[in-house]
C-alpha cells in the first residue's frame, strides 16, 4: 500500500542519527495506530495473548462511544428544549453556520437532538486530544519513551466528563494538567498512579468550581438553567425526574455520565471481552450499598440520609465511575481480592461523601482518587497474606 510505503520511506529520518530523530515517539505513535508493530516478541519464556495493549486501548476507546452517542443525544435535547422555551430559532455563535443548515433544534426530532448535542462534544473532544497529545508527545519525545494508545482513552473519558458548556479552552487546560501532572511526572504510561482523566477533571473543579457545577452549565443555551437530580436530592427537594428517566439518562449532567442504560451496555462489552474488571465494577455496588443502607437505617434531617440505592446507583457519575474509571487496569489493584477491596472502597467513599458532606452530592470522582492511592497498600497486603498463607502450607 503506498501508505505503507510512505512510512516506511520515511522511517529513516526519526530512526537513531535521523534529522527529527526527537520526533520518533510521534512517527512510532502514527505507525503502530495505523499497522501493526513491526518489532514483536520472540522469545520463548513470554506468554502469548493476542489480547495486546493496542486492542485494549481501542475497545475501551470504542467502548466509550456508546455512552457519547446517549449522552449527545440528551444534551442536544436539553438545549433544544431549552431553546424552545425561550423562543430561540438559532444559536448566537459560530455553531449556527454548521447547525442551521441541518437541524431546526425540535426536541422531537432524535436526529435534531443528536446533530445539536454533538456540536458540543465533538469540539471539546477535538481540542482535548490536540491539547494533550502535544503535551504527550513532548513528554515522550524528551524521555525517549513511545506514544501509547492509552491517550486515546483518557482523551475521551476526559470529555465525557465535561458538562456540554465547558469553554473550549478550560478542556484544554484540564487535559494538560490531566497529562503532565496526572501521568508524564511519573514517567508515562503504566507507571501513574492516578487517573489521568480524573486528575484532569478534579483540577478543573477546583479551579473553576462556578463553571465546572451549578444550575447554569447543564443546558448550553444561555439564559436558561437547571439542576441535576443530586443537586435537588442535596437540597431535600424532588429530584425532578422519574427513576426510568434518569437510568435511560434523561437528566441534566456531565457529557457521558447521564445514561445508566449506555454504560450498562458498555460494561458489558468490556467484562465479556476481559478488559474490565467485573470485581471492581461489582465491588463498588457492593460498597455503595453497605453505606447507604446504613445512611438509610440511621436516618436524619438530612435529605441524602433517606436515598436508596436505586437512586444513588443511577443519578451523578457512580456509573460512569464504576464502569471505566475505577477499573483503570494502571491505578486500580492488579490482585483479584485487592480489587474486592479497592471496589468496595471507592463505593463507600462515594456514599460517605454524597451524604455526608453537604457541600459536595457528587463524590465518586474524588473516591476513585482516593481509590487510586490506596491500590498499591491494598494489593502489597494481599500478596504479603498469599505468601504467609502458602509458607503456612509448608
Amino acid at each position: 500500500m503506498k501508505l505503507r510505503q510512505f512510512l516506511d520511506n520515511i522511517a529513516p529520518n526519526f530512526e537513531k542519527g535521523g534529522r527529527l530523530e526527537a520526533f520518533f515517539p510521534v512517527y512510532e505513535a502514527i505507525d503502530t495506530a495505523l499497522y501493526t508493530p513491526a518489532t514483536v516478541t520472540t522469545a520463548p519464556t513470554h506468554v502469548r495473548d493476542g489480547l495486546n495493549l493496542k486492542r485494549i486501548m481501542m475497545t475501551v476507546w470504542l467502548c466509550a462511544f456508546i455512552p457519547a452517542l446517549a449522552g449527545a443525544y440528551f444534551a442536544g435535547l436539553h438545549a433544544n428544549e431549552a431553546m424552545q422555551a425561550l423562543g430561540q430559532t438559532s444559536v448566537d455563535n459560530w455553531r449556527a453556520l454548521i447547525l442551521d443548515p441541518l437541524t431546526n433544534y425540535s426536541p422531537d426530532s432524535v436526529w435534531d437532538c443528536v446533530v445539536h448535542g454533538f456540536s458540543y462534544y465533538f469540539p471539546l473532544y477535538i481540542v482535548v486530544f490536540m491539547g494533550g497529545i502535544i503535551f504527550e508527545a513532548w513528554f515522550a519525545s524528551k524521555r525517549g519513551h513511545e506514544i501509547n494508545e492509552g491517550f486515546f482513552v483518557t482523551s475521551i473519558l476526559f470529555t465525557l466528563t465535561l458538562p456540554a458548556s465547558t469553554p473550549l479552552w478550560m478542556a484544554v487546560v484540564g487535559i494538560i494538567f490531566g497529562v503532565v501532572i496526572g501521568k508524564e511526572v511519573f514517567g508515562g504510561t503504566g507507571k501513574n498512579f492516578l487517573n489521568p482523566a480524573l486528575t484532569g477533571r478534579a483540577f478543573l473543579y477546583f479551579a473553576y468550581p462556578a463553571q465546572m457545577s451549578g444550575d447554569s452549565v447543564w443546558v448550553a443555551v444561555d439564559g436558561f438553567t437547571r439542576v441535576t437530580p443530586l443537586g435537588n436530592a442535596a437540597l431535600g427537594q424532588d429530584y425532578g425526574v422519574t427513576w426510568m428517566q434518569a437510568f435511560i439518562g434523561n437528566m441534566p449532567g456531565a457529557l457521558g455520565e447521564t445514561s445508566t442504560l449506555a454504560l450498562l451496555l458498555a460494561a458489558f462489552i468490556l467484562v465479556v471481552t476481559r478488559i474490565a474488571s467485573w470485581r471492581i465494577m461489582l465491588g463498588c455496588v457492593i460498597g455503595l450499598g453497605a453505606i447507604v443502607l446504613l445512611f438509610n437505617m440511621i436516618g436524619s434531617d438530612n435529605a441524602m440520609f433517606q436515598m436508596t440505592l436505586k437512586w444513588h446507583l443511577v443519578l451523578g457519575g457512580f456509573a460512569f465511575g464504576a464502569v471505566f474509571m475505577a477499573t483503570d487496569p494502571v491505578s486500580a489493584s492488579m490482585t483479584n481480592n485487592g480489587r474486592w477491596v479497592y471496589g468496595m472502597l471507592i463505593g463507600v467513599m462515594c456514599g460517605l461523601i454524597r451524604v455526608v458532606n453537604p457541600a459536595f452530592p457528587e463524590g465518586m470522582m474524588l473516591a476513585i482518587l482516593f481509590g487510586n492511592l490506596f491500590a498499591p497498600l491494598i494489593d502489597h497486603f494481599v500478596v504479603q497474606s498469599n505468601v504467609k498463607r502458602r509458607k503456612a502450607r509448608g
